[in-house]
């Protein structure tokens, strides 16, 4: 078995990594126009909802595959199904296409954000990842950074479609150096996977989502509750369940789920809704929409380096109990200044400052939990951490976009069809009293998402103080991972 080496490793996930970062900010950016172009106001939330929810159903699963069959194999599934999904959505012509094509997009994911970092914590001792954290936070920072404002430049010039396009390289060059690069030693040993699960989980948070969308549709909430007990009772008797019950019976694992739930749910939100809101309300560019969220992706990875390096010397609870207070600050800050009279430029701060916050805590949050368990459970662990995270944001966003469509909906005069030319160039051909009375209905749902935004974080907050105390030499012994001198 040769030796896997670490540097070009390290490159290959960076590359799928900022290809993951870079399309999450494009997408928002570029959305609104879609919207001009494909229909479908009503629908806004679920070209976001449906890649979030095939990412959080998938998570567990390649969390699992990867403590079976390595994480090698399952990282390059992961990639080939996302640029498969992207290609597909660029050559989508209908809202119902897209956000079909989004799912899949989702799949593949769901198994490359998590892989990278549970492969960061088979290479690296904990020290080494405290400071790798940094390193793949400046990764999302560039990539926040390049995506709004490429995102803007695609949308403005060769056309929306080639946000999508855009990811074939980067995917491409990711997976040759991983696969040439990248070697591991797995124990194989018989398995069986939570498909029933996945597949009720599934029918359980899409009920969900369709109750919260309002109108007779309420009525899919009580069956989306159910459906959820049924879950639990499935994961209760499966040999290997999606998501093993019995890791939250720690209380690190169980509260950095919460809190990442709440917390994920607050972050996607606001990348989701602030772009809609500059272009929607204020009439700003795609480009102008995109900088109003930037500063977030770049506060964090700054936030992100400078906690890795502290966690050495005050621990993980400290950092995230600071980095969600944070989060708060900036949160009631964002609903406080977005209103009327706002410019695309208000958002800047508090959205930088938000960032800030995530990026305190969420680099101690995983790394705590990662800590807690051993080498044969880090995969999985890893990506039920994130698997809350992002059941979270796929529960926030999809329940604040039937806010906005129940907001829309109570304005006879607001129909689709004017909502998509406010969102296009024909902006400038509606009369001004239409325009305002368009902007107000947007302005007003938006408004309420906002603060509804602010209790997530705040309720995240207090989750964040029952975090425990995990000794920094809690790490359970290593076994399995990748071949040669890779500390663990």
């Amino acid at each position: 078995m040769r030796e896997t080496q670490r540097a070009p490793v390290v490159a290959g996930l960076m590359l799928a990594l900022f290809m993951a970062a870079m399309e999450a900010t494009a997408v928002s950016t570029a959305m609104p126009t879609v919207i001009s172009d494909l229909g479908g106001i009503a629908h806004y939330a679920w070209v976001f909802t449906a890649y979030m929810l095939a990412s959080t159903v998938v998570v567990p699963i390649c969390g699992k595959l990867a403590d079976l069959y390595g994480r090698k194999p399952t990282m390059l599934a992961g990639i080939a199904v996302f640029l498969i999904g992207s290609m597909a959505s660029g050559q989508a012509h209908t809202m119902g296409q897209l956000i079909a094509f989004r799912a899949v997009q989702g799949l593949g994911a769901g198994a490359v954000q998590p892989m990278a970092l549970t492969i960061v914590g088979d290479l690296f001792k904990l020290e080494e990842r405290a400071k790798m954290q940094g390193l793949f936070g400046a990764v999302w920072g560039i990539s926040g950074l390049v995506g709004p404002l490429l995102g803007g430049l695609i949308v403005s010039t060769i056309g929306w479609r080639w946000i999508f396009y855009v990811n074939v390289p980067f995917g491409l060059a990711s997976s040759a150096i991983l696969f040439f690069f990248h070697h591991e030693q797995v124990e194989r040993r018989a398995h069986g996977l939570d498909f029933l699960g996945a597949f009720v989980l599934s029918l359980a948070v899409v009920s969900l989502l369709l109750g919260a969308q309002g109108g007779r549709a309420t009525l899919a909430l009580p069956a989306g509750a159910a459906l959820l007990v049924v879950f639990v009772a499935i994961e209760r008797r499966a040999k290997e369940p999606l998501v093993p019950l019995h890791l939250f019976q720690r209380r690190v694992i169980a509260t950095a789920s919460v809190a990442g739930a709440l917390i994920g749910g607050a972050m996607s939100s606001m990348v989701t809704y602030v772009p809609l809101y500059v272009q929607g309300v204020l009439g700003g560019s795609p480009s102008l929409a995109g900088a109003a969220i930037a500063p977030m992706v770049i506060g964090w990875p700054l936030a992100s380096a400078l906690s890795g390096r502290i966690i050495p010397r005050v621990g993980f609870r400290p950092l995230v109990r600071l980095g969600f207070l944070v989060v708060v600050i900036a949160t009631v800050w964002t609903a406080l200044v977005m209103t009327e009279g706002a410019t695309a430029a208000t958002a800047r701060l508090p959205a930088g400052l938000l960032g800030v916050g995530l990026g305190l805590a969420n680099t101690p949050l995983l790394l705590a939990v990662q800590t807690s368990v051993e080498w044969r459970e880090r995969g999985v662990a890893t990506a039920s951490t994130m698997f809350f995270r992002m059941i979270g944001a796929t529960l926030a966003v999809g329940a604040m976009g039937g806010v906005l469509a129940s907001s829309l909906r109570a304005n006879p005069a607001v129909s689709e069809g004017l909502i998509n030319r406010v969102l296009s160039p024909e902006r400038r051909a509606i009369p001004p009293e239409t325009l305002r009375a368009i902007a107000g209905s947007l302005q007003g749902g938006l408004a309420t998402i906002f603060w509804l935004i602010c209790a997530l974080a705040v309720i995240a907050f207090g989750v964040s103080l029952a975090f425990p105390h995990v000794a920094l030499s809690q790490a359970g012994p290593s076994g399995g991972g990748a071949s040669g001198k890779a500390g663990r």
